[in-house]
């Protein structure tokens, strides 16, 4: 490559780099702790849960426990199950007859697969769902944040692309090179082009699901009105998004059924078959139909979408498509991109690792604001700039690290006040990391914020378990004998991770009191 294109893509990468940094960083710290968001909602709540896809629980019982509460006859019910807990989503539509139609609208709500209890959105919310939310930016009004994080990954792609091309001639001695005791900038560039090229394909992974996830409205816009002549509802339905349609017969169902023998039914069909969607149509209806969605287990096959229709009055099937058959393209696409995205298909083996790999990921962030300010903080540039570029990169490192000490912090709060309202956890988690921000900056000392950040967040981390173990009685020693599995997952994690930092910490003090004695 010749020197003028090495220095354009050079400074591309260095400025979209740190353009997006903060929101990256946010991005992947989140992210990290999303992998583990089942079970720091089922932590939250004391629950222990089997770990699959599958709605467990007494369909007929739960239909006559929501008949009590509401009018379903005519309307259409999907339940569906999105992630590994006791509460499962319920939406109910418009009732169909005419006659009911009234005074009840559409409603959602969250069911309790035990217990059977409703609550709606905000009184299910939890410290898992808001870093969940947190890592695409849900928080910041709709669409705004979506777009932004969208851009942000399509931006980090970028960045990664540009990064490759300056490495590349030396991207494998590079790999091997690292040299602690040299000048700043070499450690620093050293630890990001290292840490850079281990984590690379994870990061292209999520640089690229992540901009899928985030802008793909934006993405299909165009095929909408060049292909579907704006007809969306037809671009979903050839997606395999859409529902079918059956009409109301205004006649009530008299013909005996029980859902839970068309689950098992099904299951039976399909050996190792989870389900995680069931949609009713018509209910109590003559033409009622029920559709029993889900997919294969991934440990028997990684792709395999099935659906299967049946008709109430009759119990014939309707309509199939297997799971035990090859899966289309677009089942394979559409599936993959979400595996690979949310890494829940190789347990907690993976689940580990992809947390590693994000916490690297964030390293490789702090290291890339490092590079940027110590090139430029040297003698030839005019003060004024350098005092400007030491102000951005002490804003940038006190929002990014002070994240540690308060999500440890906001697991305490989540015990001690619960059940922790949505309210309480927005006004905790954001007013404490901008008080702690504004303190580090005022500070004005990086090395400071490195140190404290660490040791601050390692000692809250620690206290975890210990908070979780008085308030619930759940020590770890008794979720490790009772098998209360997500309990013990998470206090196990804060034990590992505050104990991982906190070496990192005396490692970074021993050696700054060795370097204070040899002068």
């Amino acid at each position: 490559m010749d020197k003028r294109s090495y220095n354009i893509l050079f400074h591309l990468h260095t400025v979209s780099g740190i353009v997006i940094s903060v929101v990256l960083f946010v991005i992947f710290f989140a992210g990290s702790f999303s992998f583990f968001r089942d079970d720091i909602v089922n932590w939250e709540r004391n629950h222990t849960v089997n770990p699959t896809e599958n709605i467990e629980m007494d369909y007929d019982a739960a239909f006559d426990s929501l008949e009590s509460k509401y009018n379903l006859y005519s309307r259409d019910l999907s339940i569906s199950k999105h992630y590994v807990e006791r509460r499962i989503g319920i939406n109910l539509s418009v009732p169909k007859d005419t006659i009911l139609n009234t005074d009840q609208g559409r409603q959602f709500f969250y069911l309790d697969t035990e217990n059977y209890e409703t609550s709606d959105y905000v009184a299910s919310y939890s410290l898992g769902e808001f870093l969940y939310r947190l890592h695409f930016l849900a928080q910041i009004p709709y669409p705004a944040g979506y777009y932004l994080s969208g851009f942000t990954a399509l931006f980090f792609l970028f960045a990664i692309i540009t990064g490759i091309l300056i490495h590349w001639d030396k991207i494998v001695s590079n790999f091997y090179l690292f040299r602690p005791w040299s000048k700043l900038k070499t450690l620093w560039t050293d630890a990001h082009t290292a840490l850079g090229t281990i984590g690379l394909p994870f990061q292209f992974v999520y640089a690229v699901t992540g901009a899928f996830f985030m802008i793909k409205a934006l993405l299909i816009a165009p095929s909408v009105f060049a292909l579907y002549n704006g007809d969306q509802g037809q671009l979903y339905d050839d997606l395999g998004y859409g529902e079918p349609t059956f009409l109301l017969e205004n006649q009530t169902n008299t013909a005996a059924y029980s859902l839970n023998d068309l689950i098992e039914k099904t299951r039976t069909d399909w050996p190792d078959f989870d389900v995680n969607h069931v949609h009713v149509f018509n209910y109590g209806d003559a033409n009622m139909h029920v559709s029993i969605e889900g997919e294969m287990n991934r440990n028997s096959k990684f792709t395999g979408l099935g659906k299967r229709i049946y008709k109430i009055s009759s119990g014939e099937i309707v309509d199939e498509k297997s799971p035990l058959t090859k899966s289309s393209y677009l089942d394979g696409v559409k599936n993959a991109l979400y595996r690979l995205h949310y890494g829940d298909y190789g347990g907690y083996a993976l689940k580990t690792v992809s947390f590693v790999l994000g916490i690297i990921s964030c390293f490789v962030i702090i290291s890339g604001i490092m590079i940027w300010l110590v090139a430029r903080d040297k003698k030839n540039i005019p003060e004024k700039r350098r005092r400007f570029n030491r102000s951005v990169a002490l804003i940038y490192m006190a929002i990014c690290l002070s994240m540690y000490p308060v999500t440890a912090a906001s697991f305490i709060a989540v015990k001690v006040f619960s059940p922790a309202s949505q309210e309480f956890i927005y006004q905790f988690y954001f007013i404490t990391w901008l008080f702690l921000t504004i303190l580090f900056i005022l500070k004005r000392d990086m090395a400071f914020i490195s140190k404290y950040t660490l040791l601050s967040g390692s000692i809250i981390g620690l206290l975890i378990p210990i908070a979780n173990g008085v308030m619930t009685g759940n020590w770890i020693w008794i979720s490790l004998v009772r098998g209360n599995l997500q309990l013990l997952v998470i206090d196990t994690f804060w034990i590992l991770v505050s104990t991982t930092t906190l070496l990192i910490y005396f490692k970074i003090r021993n050696k700054e009191k060795s370097s204070e004695a040899n002068i």
